[in-house]
């Protein structure tokens, strides 16, 4: 017990000597309406104009317009293409299985997202990015909402691939 008294005694010598900061210590005096205030000197300001707010700084830019919704690819990979990548190195597909287009390539960004039916299976999605003559296969499946989809892909497949509905058109 004699410990705790010491102790308290010596926090409160610490706190006694911590006070309000001096420039907080004396209230700014402000004149009053009628009142003349301080002659405003040829370098400052006047006073009683209020300064312009200076804008927010810029934040990151979002996301380009091209992104945010996907489309038909104006210069993005043919069906064919998807296909030949899932038939070749990906080995997805077979080379027996008969495969029709579905929806797509539908493009945003440098990304893809196509639906193909394949005969005798369910709709397969596939989600790839690149230049048509380099074709990247992200992710293909019936759930094509994976952690790199959700994480790196562009608003618009995003949409298509985690939020559309199996069977909806796009954008309707």
């Amino acid at each position: 017990m004699p410990g705790a008294v010491v102790l308290l005694a010596v926090l409160a010598g610490t706190l006694a000597g911590c006070g309000t900061p001096p420039e907080l210590r004396q209230p700014a005096t402000l004149p009053s309406i009628g009142t003349p205030g301080p002659t405003p000197s040829a370098s400052a300001p006047p006073t009683g104009l209020a300064t312009p707010p200076t804008p927010p700084a810029a934040g990151p830019p979002g996301p380009p317009a091209a992104d945010l919704t996907a489309g038909p690819c104006p210069d993005g990979p043919s069906v064919d293409r998807v296909v030949a990548l899932l038939r070749g190195p990906a080995g997805v597909l077979s080379r027996s299985v008969a495969v029709r287009a579905g929806e797509g390539p539908l493009c945003a960004g440098d990304w893809q997202y196509t639906v193909l039916r394949v005969t005798g299976h369910e709709e397969l999605q596939v989600v790839t990015r690149g230049r048509p003559g380099d074709l990247e296969l992200v992710t293909a499946g019936t759930d094509v909402c994976t952690i790199e989809v959700r994480v790196a892909g562009p608003p618009g497949i995003r949409a298509l691939a985690c939020d559309a509905v199996p069977g909806a058109i796009p954008g309707a």
